[in-house]
């Protein structure tokens, strides 16, 4: 598919829209008809603090300039938002539930959602969720899942998440590959990748065919893609045990690792960050590699960074017989505190964000797939290519799991990958050390 341009409005134009969209109706309201008069809160007084993880200083002045004074100006509460790091938010998180000053509202990983539930932090949201409409319940209902624990909604996501592969047409076509038929299955990109994969006369690989993350905590990620589409998974229904020491595992493990070493390697540089390098430096924009795994958001700064490039983005891929698959689904979300003083407009706050005007708003500005089906006959949509791909693959997209314990679970698993794409252990032995670990976490926490 080809990648078009991102159309993207200018503060002052959602400004505008927003407010007219407060003008029109209550939105929150409509939504499911919570408290928004003065009689909420202690004496009428409506205060909510809201803690939001990140540094993008885009969404933090399209939600602090904007969204927010929306959301005031409607309710006639006052709103007070923090943005906090995220290699901080859970350390200042279980800080301020310690010290008796959490936030109204925070906003986190769905991964960390179990936890929180484990140690009665946040409310369950499932009555609430009840009280929308069908439509919009059946709208969100490819986010919905990523919040919940146990059958309960605890999270409610801003957006959807994924990584798909984005690659280079006109190195298809100098490969003899036929960009408008790109790989379907893992096997075929591995062959493609083969083609497209250039070596000095040392046999270096200057340009890799295919690159997948393999950095920490990223590998699990791409390992878990690989997991996934042998239709294998990482722990059984009930949450008490790990199940990737598995022949799916093994051979998805296998597969990532063949990407870096033999004599048909087709990725170099293993345990580099290229995700999070600037879009300039991304190596489809330097011509290091001919595909690569990304998010919507960087696919779109690399096509801005590559004017009159020939970029496109595929579909989920599957291994042969299995089901097309790809890391993704929910992404952060809003939970609300189980102490807050006024939990309708903590959750007013909520309905407001996920209504459909203001979703669609701020995925825009955050580069991020919408967390409504509806979206995808929005402008934003139809204008980018890219998020028209996410959202037509957003059922292929699969996600951590949320049980308690899972981030120890996800490190440990993380650590022993390392082991083996770096050749220190075989698949069998790397899964049987990671499983032996997780399965202790999940024990202790069960």
């Amino acid at each position: 598919m080809d990648v078009h341009s991102l159309s993207r409005r200018r503060t002052a134009r959602l400004a505008a829209r927003i407010t007219a969209v407060a003008a029109v109706g209550a939105i929150a309201a409509a939504l499911g008809g919570c408290a928004t008069s003065d009689d909420s809160g202690a004496g009428g007084d409506k205060t909510l603090s809201v803690w939001l993880p990140g540094n993008n200083q885009t969404e933090i002045d399209l939600v602090t300039n904007t969204i927010v004074p929306a959301f005031e100006e409607e309710t006639g509460a006052t709103v007070d938002v923090t943005y906090v790091d995220w290699g901080d938010i859970s350390t200042k998180l279980n800080a301020a539930f310690a010290a008796g000053t959490a936030p109204d509202i925070f906003g986190h990983g769905p991964a960390a959602t179990a936890d929180f539930v484990a140690n009665g932090r946040i409310l369950d949201l499932d009555d609430r969720v009840a009280s929308l409409s069908q439509e919009d319940r059946d709208d969100l209902a490819a986010a919905l899942p990523g919040g919940q624990v146990d059958g309960a909604q605890y999270l409610m996501p801003l957006s959807l998440q994924g990584y798909l592969v984005m690659y280079d047409a006109d190195a298809f076509r100098a490969a003899g590959l036929d960009p408008d038929d790109p790989p379907s299955t893992w096997e075929d990109l591995k062959a493609a990748a083969e083609k497209l994969t250039q070596r000095d006369a040392s046999g270096t690989i200057t340009r890799s065919g295919f690159l997948t993350p393999s950095q920490a905590i990223a590998r699990q990620q791409s390992f878990a893609t690989f997991l996934f589409g042998q239709d294998g998974s990482l722990v059984n229904d009930e949450g008490t045990e790990a199940t990737f020491d598995s022949d799916e595992g093994a051979a998805a493990l296998d597969f990532f690792t063949s990407l870096y070493t033999g004599d048909d390697a087709v990725s170099a540089n293993l345990g580099e960050d290229y995700l999070n390098a600037p879009a300039a430096q991304q190596p489809l924009v330097q011509g290091t590699a001919a595909m690569t795994v990304q998010a919507p958001s960087m696919m779109q700064q690399i096509v801005d960074a590559s004017p009159g490039r020939d970029l496109r983005v595929m579909p989920a891929l599957s291994f042969e017989g299995g089901e097309p698959a790809a890391f993704g689904g929910a992404g952060p979300g809003l939970m609300i505190n189980a102490d807050a003083p006024d939990a309708d407009l903590a959750w007013s706050f909520i309905q407001f964000m996920l209504s459909p005007d203001i979703s669609t708003e701020y995925t825009q500005g955050t580069g991020t797939i919408p967390v409504r089906a509806s979206a995808a006959d929005s402008d934003y949509a139809k204008n980018s290519a890219i998020i028209t791909m996410f959202l037509q693959e957003s059922s292929h997209l699969h996600a951590n799991p949320n049980v308690v314990g899972w981030v120890q679970v996800r490190d440990a698993l993380d650590k022993q990958l390392e082991r083996g794409l770096n050749g220190v252990a075989d698949s069998t032995s790397v899964l049987k050390d990671a499983a032996d670990e997780a399965d202790k976490i999940l024990a202790a926490n069960g």
